[in-house]
């Protein structure tokens, strides 16, 4: 057994933290219940599990990769570091102005998201740089100094710098952030021209904004996750899962934090399209409900879809536009408040509402019996029959049914005047019609029929619900793989180290360079392999090449893949016909007589993704043997049948089970409706479908 053949993927979510153990290719898995003032001391804990699983020592580990909601959440919850910015005289209120968008066109009163920074936070500096990154109005070193010493005596321990233009001209942010380093030598700084190199100033800001407000909480945690392992005898290299679906080093992390804001979402969809290369799958409804969120990524070709910008904290019932736009590499994937600790009220209509409070692990839902008093979904469930009260996350708690139906019925059912039952179905048929219109819109965004799909479901909740969501979708096929209960841990291991580098230089075609473009994706290619090389000095590097493109006169750009000859070797004409043929994949024709332009060019430096084999199909081997059986409601048929209960480790491959039935194992539990029939294929995978 080799050192590097021993690797540790750890997944903090906002109810459990997931822990994933591979020595020579086998797993060994747990979960436990995140520690919200210490999150390394959940993943210590599970480190210890896993490794006693193994029989090994927490020395013995080679490689640890890492993924966690804590950027995200800091940012929801607003208890990030006291922070300033910076920017150019002029623009104080770019963050808080947004754009021209309405979220809700017909809303009166609609009240829009406070930005991340009041306005006292805000500072100024006469300064200018035009769109073609020559300086209009030079930067006085003076001017900087007498805003810098009005930060230093207020107190600020991050400053967040973002001047207009600088994507183009990073030379006065970088000015800045020397006049910082000197009067404020214990502050941590962020520069727009780093952390965000791209045009459109209110993205850009609010990027950089949320960079610094959230660097001394990471950069605290991730040395505190350090040392905590260095104290246990683990000494091999830790790497960040990051937003785009790869992994950098833990310093690089420390530095740009933003980028891990979808950290843990972006492993579960890398776990997905791994399945679906084993299943030579070209469209996946990749499904992730955990304790807090609920995660939908459409994946094509094997390939999740990306994006440059997404939001955070969405505000207005999961609106686009009404959260806070993050510009950087990110897997583009819908999220929603919908997890096994997402709480339920009645509205001011009498319509039951579910999410997006979590009740979270403290106190978590009323059935751990720690406290907590209003229904989450995870009460609905065990009240439903869908869990086991005794062998929930192993047997390692203990679910109390009287406490779900007593916080059902005084929250629901009193208001409702229905009984603890009816109150748990009605609650989970909101939360199941929540996800599947989440999907659906994702689904119409994006020009694609979900009929044509096949589900893969991971997370702890997720099985739990994924057959009701396939009958609500009309998805025939749902795939729920081995681990699926530590899916984004998994996922970790499965991910390339890669980085992304971005930067806007507006060019039309009309005007092309190529001179100027082979030059400036040289330097991006540059730049992106430098990152990848700090977590791996050795491994052959792929380059991927990107470039955004539109119509002049268009708002927004579509991306534009590039081979590298084509990239290093730039021909208007090559350009031109890329841009076309995919306007007209995804628009139905051309535009005659308008330049096209590019915004933004990117380059994607990655190590060769893992090589999948692609399996056949298990043959129908006789039942599934059957471990017990209990009641447990049907929501299609609205009333309780009585189902099978299968142990997961006990099915043997082709072995089948007909719905209704409940295919249990220690980190989750599938619920195969009573329209399903269900077979375990070779590699685990227990495969649900339609009834012939």
């Amino acid at each position: 057994m080799t050192q590097n053949a021993i690797r540790l993927g750890v997944d903090i979510g906002g109810t459990f933290t997931d822990v994933v153990l591979e020595v020579d290719g086998t797993p060994y898995s747990t979960k436990v219940l995140t520690t919200y003032a210490a999150p390394e001391n959940a993943i210590i804990d599970g480190m210890h599990q896993v490794c006693t699983k193994a029989g090994i020592a927490p020395s013995d580990i080679g490689q640890i990769i890492h993924g966690t909601t804590l950027a995200t959440n800091a940012l929801i919850e607003r208890r990030g570091a006291k922070t300033a910015l910076i920017t150019t005289q002029g623009f104080r209120d770019v963050i808080e102005m947004r754009t021209e968008s309405r979220f809700e066109q017909y809303d009166l009163n609609l009240n829009l998201p406070e930005p991340l920074l009041p306005r006292q936070s805000r500072f100024t500096v006469p300064e200018r740089v035009d769109a073609r990154g020559a300086v209009l109005i030079p930067l006085d070193r003076a001017t900087v100094e007498e805003v810098v010493d009005q930060i230093a005596a207020a107190g600020y321990d991050s400053v967040a710098i973002g001047l207009m233009h600088s994507y183009l001209n990073g030379d006065h942010e970088r000015l800045v952030a020397e006049v910082v380093a000197e009067k404020m030598p214990g502050a941590m700084v962020s520069l727009s021209c780093e952390v965000s190199p791209q045009m459109r100033e209110y993205e850009r800001f609010n990027t950089v904004v949320a960079n610094a407000y959230i660097k001394p909480l990471m950069k605290s945690y991730l040395g505190r996750l350090e040392g905590r392992l260095r104290d246990e005898g683990v000494s091999c290299n830790i790497f960040l899962m990051h937003s785009g679906g790869g992994i950098i080093s833990i310093e690089n992390a420390a530095e740009f934090p933003v980028r891990l804001v979808e950290s843990g979402p972006a492993g579960g969809a890398v776990f997905a399209a791994h399945i679906a290369a084993r299943y030579g799958l070209d469209k996946v409804l990749s499904f992730d409900m955990g304790g807090t969120t609920a995660k939908i990524c459409l994946i094509k070709d094997q390939t999740p879809k990306t994006s440059r910008v997404f939001e955070v904290a969405r505000t207005y019932r999961f609106k686009k536009g009404s959260g806070m736009p993050i510009s950087i590499p990110v897997i583009d994937m819908v999220e929603i408040g919908a997890g096994g600790g997402s709480l339920a009220h009645v509205d001011s209509m009498r319509q039951i509402r579910v999410g997006p409070e979590s009740a979270g692990s403290e106190p978590g839902p009323a059935c751990y019996g720690r406290g907590g008093n209003k229904p989450a979904v995870t009460d609905a469930d065990l009240v439903l029959g869908k869990l086991d009260p005794d062998n929930f996350a192993g047997g390692s708690i203990q679910l109390e049914t009287a406490s779900s139906e007593g916080a059902l019925s005084s929250v629901l059912g009193e208001v409702l005047d229905m009984d603890a039952a009816t109150a748990a179905f009605g609650l989970a048929e909101v939360v199941d019609e929540n996800m599947a219109n989440a999907a659906r819109v994702h689904a119409v965004e994006n020009g694609e029929d979900l009929s044509e799909y096949t589900m893969i479901a991971f997370g702890g909740a997720a099985p739990l619900h994924a057959g009701r969501l396939c009958e609500k979708l009309g998805v025939d096929r749902l795939l729920v793989p081995p681990g699926a209960g530590v899916g984004s841990a998994i996922g970790f291991l499965r991910a390339p180290f890669s980085f992304e580098a971005n930067r806007s230089v507006y060019m039309k075609l009309s005007d092309f360079d190529a001179p100027k473009i082979q030059s400036l994706l040289s330097e991006l290619k540059a730049e992106a392999t430098g990152f990848v090389r700090n977590c791996d000095a050795n491994a052959p590097i792929l380059s991927e090449f990107k470039v955004y493109m539109r119509y002049a006169g268009q708002g927004w750009e579509i991306p534009i893949v590039l081979t590298e000859d084509q990239a290093m070797t730039p021909d208007a004409t090559t350009f031109e016909a890329r841009f076309e043929e995919d306007y007209v994949k995804l628009f139905g024709r051309k535009v005659a007589g308008l330049d096209i332009e590019i915004t933004v060019w990117s380059v994607n430096a990655t190590t060769p993704p893992e090589q999948v084999a692609q399996i056949a199909m298990a043959q129908p081997a006789g039942n599934a043997p059957v471990a017990g059986r209990r009641q447990m409601f049907d929501p299609a048929k609205s009333a309780y049948q009585d189902a099978a209960v299968v142990l997961r480790d006990q099915m043997a491959e082709g072995a089948e089970i007909a719905g209704p039935a409940a295919v249990t194992e220690d980190e989750t539990t599938i619920i195969i409706p009573s329209s399903r029939k269900a077979i375990r294929q070779p590699d685990g995978c227990i495969d649900v479908s339609v009834k012939g």
